[in-house]
């Protein structure tokens, strides 16, 4: 692998111990567990093994690749040299790392590994929430596709694609929590602020969510 590519698995290792660094001190402030995919249950629980398994694979296949060549002769969008979209797959992926641990941070005590419906925190709809509901999950698709550049490889894609699924399922479990929760609030918040990423809407209601 060149250099750059070896610089993004880095990025996505690093932000892997960065997020769950980030993940407990969320719990210490918290007072309690904030891991919850243990009990996803459903399409939740898929979702679960979609995000586990799609950072298995990015943060995996390339140096089991270069270990097991053989297996990676048989995967045709393998390039472990310095292609045309290494330069700009590492920047999209130090750009993405940097977007989802700052949001995960903004979360404060509120952030939630999972979903479950009793354990929901306080809506957070201020700072990077103003552009989009979700800029964890949006944080976190960057670096996957980033890396996916710059390695390109089969798992590396298919790590984008499940991630994006599981992503838009658990969305529409947190959304439907945060709805039973916060009423109103999370109504105002949700006709302002763009799903994804966008221009914030004219719209009323303050707080803070998770994704």
């Amino acid at each position: 692998m060149s250099a750059i590519q070896t610089a993004s698995l880095l990025v996505l290792a690093l932000y892997l111990l960065a997020f769950f660094a980030g993940s407990a001190l969320a719990a210490r402030s918290a007072g309690r567990s904030i891991w919850l995919f243990g009990k996803a249950r459903g399409l939740d629980r898929l979702a679960a093994i979609g995000f586990r398994a799609s950072f298995g694979l990015a943060l995996v296949a390339p140096p089991l690749y270069l270990i097991a060549p053989d297996v990676a002769n048989i995967d045709p969008l393998w390039w472990p040299g310095l292609g045309a979209a290494a330069v700009p797959g590492h920047l999209i992926a130090v750009g993405g790392a940097m977007l989802a641990f700052a949001a995960q941070m903004a979360m404060g005590a509120s952030w939630r590994v999972g979903v479950l419906a009793e354990a929901t925190g306080a809506l957070v709809s201020d700072g990077l929430y103003t552009f989009s509901r979700n800029p964890t999950f949006l944080g976190q698709a960057m670096l996957l596709a980033g890396v996916a550049l710059a390695l390109p490889s089969f798992p590396g894609l298919l790590a984008v694609l499940l991630f994006v699924g599981s992503a838009q399922i658990q969305i529409r479990s947190e959304e439907a929590a945060l709805l039973a929760h916060h009423g109103d609030a999370f109504k105002a918040f949700r006709a302002r602020t763009p799903r994804w990423v966008g221009r914030a809407r004219k719209g009323a209601g303050t707080g803070k969510t998770s994704g």
